[in-house]
């Protein structure tokens, strides 16, 4: 099966290369850590145990960064280390766990890939972040007696159950080499039975995203980009992050609808993908609105002074800074079909916060709609809504701390993967926050006449 599998994942590479050489020349993608994918992971010296965490990309990584903290605070004879699959995943990987955590490129799936990687690496327990599986290397961890975890885990339901599905037993037999997956809620634990996934390997932890939120009113750092932005605070600043291919024009013809009835408002438009920046710029320069980009107003230096321009933030790492200064928010990649962006951390910012009908990727969308945030079918709804919520600030303000008090009361799904990490390693998991988790002690079986 190993060398069928090589086989395929050679021939896909050969028909998708037209389009990765095109990103390596065009967008620099691709290039670093090639070595790794090909299984060149990190040394292992001594005897001190390694626990891998493995993040796909940039929301699996920030998603994992609450775990390795309570690991590394409940298991600290543990060595922590982290990898991820794409640029942007491995560049926040860097930024959150760096120096202190080795962080490098996750191999490819081919035979040759994940048994060195293994060999070089020893794990005693691998975390895989919110589902991705990959056949070869659960069957080299498999046979070296390596446990293997999902945490935070997920399937989205129009693609991803769809495919295993076809699958048949194969998906059954593929998750059933893991030695427990932690769900997020009921649904994803019902979809994975439905796989044929024993229900003992089923354990319900939450959705860790929840407890990656900063839950506060201001954000580090956010003063310094109002001044170099040219914000006060008394600006009706929406801010559209996480935005898509084709939302971009579609928000700046909303926001003109909002400045008809609230011609002080201004916009700021922070894009999903950092490779996305110049095409946007592009856009908002040909619209009747002024642009103002974020990299040309670094901390520090002369403010921007155009007040009546749209705001691009076109660096990586600030959005939630964006999301602090923001009067209200729409979460992108959701009027178009793309499952949508990450809303929790406009929720827990406690800012009135809008997306659109296309949430897939985010079932976490249907419970935050209950609960203060706003669900809008189209282009013309969302300008109807800033319009409602820049016009009533009390109703805004409303709307933004019954969302921050939604993602308070479902914090806490860290703690209950990492009781779960603790009994697969055979410790006791700390019951007080900051104490170590400790051997377990193996009580001897008795027998019903014994007292």
């Amino acid at each position: 099966m190993g060398v069928l599998l090589d086989i395929v994942y050679a021939a896909g590479l050969v028909i998708t290369s037209p389009l990765w050489v095109y990103r390596m020349i065009r967008h620099g993608r691709y290039r670093s850590g090639i070595g790794e994918k090909f299984g060149a992971a990190p040394l292992r010296y001594g005897l001190q145990p390694i626990i891998w965490v493995h993040g796909v990309s940039l929301g699996e990584v920030n998603a994992a960064r609450t775990l390795v903290e309570e690991i590394h605070s409940q298991l600290p004879d543990y060595r922590v280390v982290v990898s991820s699959t794409t640029d942007t995943g491995i560049t926040q990987a860097r930024k959150l766990f760096a120096p202190g955590h080795l962080v490098f490129h996750w191999p490819l799936d081919f035979t040759f890939s994940v048994r060195r990687a293994l060999k070089r690496l020893r794990p005693d327990l691998v975390i895989l972040m919110e589902g991705e599986v990959w056949p070869n290397f659960l069957a080299a961890c498999d046979r070296r007696d390596i446990p293997v975890m999902i945490v935070n885990a997920r399937i989205s339901a129009d693609k991803g159950y769809p495919r295993y599905k076809k699958l048949g037993r194969l998906a059954g037999r593929l998750f059933n080499r893991l030695t427990a997956i932690g769900v997020q809620d009921e649904t994803y634990a019902e979809m994975y039975m439905n796989l044929g996934v024993r229900p003992e390997k089923i354990h319900l932890t939450g959705m860790m995203k929840f407890d990656s939120a900063v839950v506060s009113d201001s954000i580090d750092g956010s003063d310094a980009l109002a001044a170099a932005l040219g914000i006060s605070n008394d600006d009706a600043l929406i801010v559209a992050g996480g935005t898509g291919p084709g939302e971009e024009k579609m928000l700046l013809e909303a926001f003109a609808k909002v400045q008809v009835v609230h011609p002080a408002a201004r916009l700021a438009i922070v894009p999903r993908k950092p490779e996305r920046f110049e095409e946007v710029a592009k856009l908002i320069a040909s619209s009747p609105f002024s642009l103002v980009r974020r990299s040309e107003h670094p901390d520090g230096n002369p403010a921007a002074t155009d007040r009546e321009a749209v705001i691009l933030g076109d660096t990586m790492g600030e959005l939630r800074k964006f999301y602090a200064l923001a009067t209200a928010v729409f979460v992108g990649r959701s009027l178009v079909p793309m499952g949508g962006s990450d809303m929790i951390e406009a929720a827990a910012l406690g800012k009135a916060t809008a997306f659109g009908p296309h949430t897939f990727n985010f079932p976490q969308a249907d419970a935050l709609a209950r609960h203060g945030c706003v669900r809008v079918a189209d282009a013309d709804a969302l300008a109807e809504q800033f319009s409602a919520w820049l016009g009533d600030s009390a109703s805004a303000a409303r709307s933004g701390a019954e969302a921050q008090r939604h993602v308070r009361s479902q914090q806490g799904a860290t703690r209950r993967n990492v009781e779960l990490i603790c009994h697969i390693l055979h410790r006791v998991p700390a019951v007080v926050p900051g104490d170590i988790a400790t051997d377990e002690i193996r009580q001897p079986v008795r027998t019903a006449g014994e007292a």
